[in-house]
């Protein structure tokens, strides 16, 4: 949401991708859908399960990359910072 915020104004996002590293929450699923973005590509879904089959039932296209290094580097932030893992999912 900051990202799409800090872009400025635009008269359309429905030729935009959307890169994520992980799935996006429910939070980012509601802006994703509000902006009209049509893609979304995911470094990977194994570490955090979003809402892939929600954003795919609106019409939104839901690429997962499943990029070994992806999941190798959120395995190793979590590992290390489990403190602002939890904030960052809200737990």
């Amino acid at each position: 949401m900051d990202a799409l915020c800090k872009a400025g104004r635009q008269k359309t996002y429905r030729d935009t991708t959307l890169y994520r590293s992980l799935s996006p929450c429910m939070m980012c699923t509601g802006t994703i859908i509000q902006f009209g973005i049509p893609r979304v590509v995911v470094g990977e879904n194994n570490n955090f399960g979003g809402n892939e089959e929600f954003l795919r039932s609106k019409g939104v296209e839901v690429i997962i990359a499943d990029d070994p290094d992806c999941v190798a580097l959120m395995e190793r932030f979590i590992e290390e910072k489990p403190e602002l893992w939890a904030e960052d999912i809200a737990e």
